[in-house]
């Protein structure tokens, strides 16, 4: 059999550990991880590639209803890319059971052409007896291909998933170098590594009003250090205040404990610099918008 390969979308709602399995998939990190909803807010693309397959993951903003033209952006980049794909993995919580939240996805997923898996998660935090009327309950409303339980943060049938996963893929090219694990450039996965200090270290109000920029990397002439200079936008002085915290101490935590990931991705000692700016309503201007990544041509 020759070599196989094609693109699979990961969809569900917020919070049910998309992020969580393709980083354990690809064996690094290249999403972020939080335990607030709606942290992914691009689509993630992740490589996963062996001597038989190359497997492109996509995963994809959780699908909510939207609150301003982020939150609508978000849920058209989900919903668009059930299009774009050879197979679409839907992952719900097994933890929480089914929501409205799932109905409004599973709506989505019947105008879908590709094959779609049942990715039941968190299968470590309920009993088995619980498991088998769960997934009667999601199989009564879509006729998946396959279900299957995992639990993503450590890793259980995981490896079942991957080979289902390879095949019913077609056998097609190598996209991407055989050590190449994502598509997005450095740029975007340290502004990625910051938003999620932000994420870890706020609460309320904070995590989702931010965005991250990255102004300049520059590598010293010795090749000692890289230096990064790094914007957080925010929408109010308040938040403004809280980012920086007391004495400047909730920027310099989020500073360290960034600095230590971008040392880990960029193979280098890093000097990381982080200002915080304010502008106003920014998740409802489109200008800014694009300014800060999200373009409506990706949609």
């Amino acid at each position: 059999m020759g070599f196989k390969s094609g693109f699979v979308a990961l969809i569900g709602r917020p919070n049910v550990g998309k992020s969580t399995l393709l980083n354990h998939i690809i064996g690094q990190k290249i999403a972020i991880m939080s335990n607030k909803p709606q942290t992914t807010r691009n689509k993630i693309q992740g490589v996963y590639t062996t001597d038989e397959a190359q497997v492109i993951f996509i995963d994809t903003p959780g699908i909510h209803k939207p609150k301003h033209k982020l939150g609508e952006y978000m849920t058209k980049i989900a919903i668009n890319t059930l299009n774009e794909v050879d197979l679409v993995l839907f992952m719900v919580d097994a933890e929480s059971g089914k929501g409205r939240g799932d109905e409004f996805i599973i709506e989505q997923l019947k105008k879908c052409h590709s094959p779609v898996f049942l990715i039941v998660n968190k299968i470590d935090k309920v009993h088995p007896d619980d498991l088998l009327p769960l997934i009667d309950e999601y199989r009564q409303a879509f006729p998946f291909q396959e279900v299957i339980p995992i639990s993503a943060k450590n890793g259980q049938n995981t490896q079942t998933m991957m080979a289902e996963i390879i095949n019913v893929l077609e056998e097609g090219p190598k996209y991407y170098p055989d050590d190449q694990v994502t598509n997005h450039p450095e740029r975007f996965i340290i502004s990625e590594i910051i938003r999620e200090k932000i994420l870890h270290l706020t609460e309320e109000e904070v995590p989702h009003s931010i965005a991250v920029m990255i102004e300049n990397i520059e590598t010293r002439k010795n090749g000692s250090m890289i230096d990064v200079l790094a914007a957080i936008i925010v929408e109010r002085d308040s938040q403004k205040g809280i980012i920086i915290g007391k004495n400047g101490r909730m920027l310099k935590e989020i500073g360290t404990r960034a600095r230590r990931d971008i040392e880990a991705l960029l193979g280098s000692k890093v000097y990381l610099e982080l200002w915080v700016k304010v502008q106003k309503n920014w998740r409802d201007k489109t200008q800014l918008l694009h300014d800060f990544g999200f373009n409506e041509d990706d949609y």
